[in-house]
């Protein structure tokens, strides 16, 4: 090998030569722009200020909750529980037909909206004037607490005294999806960690061996937001849901591919992580510890997701009680799945039940045909659910969560002119309940006006709901943060406020 250039040495290292060779004026550029910078800014700030700027531009942890999600990490002060359960139907059930009894509504059920209801108000489908629409259900008062409750629920009335019905709740959107992105991550845009992600990034895992933060679909679809509801956004994405299937192999692409066992398949994690540990000493890039904790992961839920999944175990007397036949995907066999989970120290678990989206434009999504069939599918395997935890103990540090994205209105939505009966989307008021893990139990908090239309009383917002929730589980919502883009980010974004009447 002959070179023209006099500086050249024929005895150097292969690999340095190779590696040279490699080197392009990018790499080079990089290098050197980082590493003088970085040494101006130490000498400005200090180094470790430095390092500390240095992880948030590249979007890492810089300081207070992070690092290994598998690992525990003590809460900000003592928690009221360990982990959550959350039940959230799909599309948003109306609150006058099940939680929210309105006499006044019954009286003017078919007559013209009151004037006032319809002033610079913004709907999604109705137009013109529409009639207000009275429930077509009976209510009764259950429980100690004497809260009205729809007889399309009989179960939970059966334990309304377990529940903290909340009829106050407000958010910022009118449609699905921006709706229960605004609900989970806090902004009605994708981008942003979802709530069980921040959980996982507060708290850590319980359980080395299964992820911190499961997600169960029913219903037959994905939430209208897709994935983003349980995605990580800016934070790594080891805190992202997983999500666990009801038929075939619970987690996608877990198992070992034909012709390889358990043996190669360790041999072949070895062999990468030691490429990525290299990559990441390269160039830095907490993705690549990320992919490297996801693979180790993976290799360990091959051996614990099917036993966590297999409901062979369970007596036929808990099968019944959650309405459950373990062969067929449903609400209910989630709902199990779910107590399971927790049972096994997995943080966060979120439930999707589709079908809720009662427009009325056909029995398909009406208040007459498809709300009745809805609760049914739910109301049993949500009281059992309750029951369940409470009578293992799991209760008391276990948060469960019922709730659709916004409420639903008063008025008929009658899209071009449907004789079916449904309700379009509302925000300024909706229903949810909570129970277990440090909630006041027995109790309905807040209060909506004649129509269940404007909160009169005490209103919740979604982000006070963000901030109560993480405050059950120990964590200041105003110090769970990640620099991101130069400034922090939060689950809250700048509001929120924990509510003292619904703690215990």
């Amino acid at each position: 090998m002959t070179t023209d250039r006099p500086d050249f040495d024929p005895h150097l290292d292969p690999a340095r030569l190779d590696a040279a060779r490699l080197a392009t004026r990018r790499h080079f550029l990089a290098r050197v722009g980082s590493g003088v910078g970085l040494a101006a800014l130490a000498a400005m700030v200090g180094e470790s200020s430095a390092m500390s700027i240095v992880r948030g531009l590249r979007g890492e942890p810089t300081g207070g909750a992070g690092g290994d999600p598998l690992t525990p990490r003590p809460p900000h002060f003592a928690p009221r529980a360990k982990r959550v359960i959350y039940l959230h139907m799909a599309g948003s059930p109306p609150q006058q037909d099940l939680w929210d009894f309105k006499p006044r509504l019954q009286e003017l059920d078919g007559e013209p909206c009151p004037q006032e209801l319809l002033d610079r108000e913004r709907f999604a489908f109705i137009k013109g004037h529409p009639k207000m629409l009275g429930s077509p259900y009976a209510f009764a008062r259950r429980g100690g607490s004497g809260a009205w409750v729809s007889e399309l629920l009989p179960e939970l009335g059966g334990i309304v005294d377990e529940l903290a019905i909340v009829r106050s709740v407000q958010t910022d959107q009118i449609n699905h999806a921006p709706a229960e992105l605004f609900l989970y991550s806090g902004s009605p845009r994708p981008g942003r960690p979802s709530m069980g992600a921040w959980t996982i990034y507060g708290l850590g895992s319980e359980n080395r061996d299964l992820p911190g933060f499961v997600v169960l679909l029913s219903g037959g679809r994905n939430p209208s937001a897709g994935k983003s509801v349980w995605g990580s956004g800016f934070l790594p994405t080891t805190y992202a849901g997983v999500q666990c299937r009801s038929e075939g192999e619970p987690v996608l692409f877990a198992d070992d591919p034909p012709g390889v066992d358990r043996a190669g398949r360790r041999r072949m994690l070895d062999t990468v992580a030691r490429l990525n540990r290299m990559a990441h000493e390269e160039h830095g890039d907490p993705e690549t510890l990320s992919r490297l904790e996801q693979y180790e992961l993976a290799f360990r839920m091959q051996m614990s997701v099917p036993e966590a999944v297999d409901l062979a175990g369970e007596s036929r007397e808990t099968l019944e009680l959650y309405g459950c036949d373990p062969a067929a995907p449903s609400f209910a066999r989630n709902c199990l799945l779910a107590r399971r989970l927790v049972e096994r120290g997995v943080r966060f678990v979120q439930l999707f039940d589709h079908g809720w989206d009662v427009h009325g434009t056909s029995p398909g999504d009406d208040i007459i045909t498809q709300l009745p069939r809805k609760c049914l599918e739910t109301d049993r395997a949500a009281a059992a659910l309750v029951i369940d935890l409470k009578r293992r103990g799991l209760l008391d540090d276990t948060i469960v969560v019922w709730s659709g994205e916004f409420g639903r209105t008063p008025m008929n939505e009658e899209r071009d002119g449907s004789k079916f009966l449904g309700r379009d989307h509302h925000p300024h008021s909706f229903t949810i309940w909570m129970a277990g893990g440090g909630v006041k139990a027995g109790i309905v908090h807040g209060e909506t006006d004649d129509f269940g239309y404007r909160v009169v009383r005490d209103p919740v917002h979604v982000h006070d709901l963000q901030a109560t929730i993480l405050h059950l589980l120990g964590l200041d919502h105003e110090r769970v943060t990640f620099k991101f883009q130069g400034r922090d980010y939060r689950l809250t974004d700048v509001h929120g406020r924990v509510v003292p009447a619904l703690l215990a």
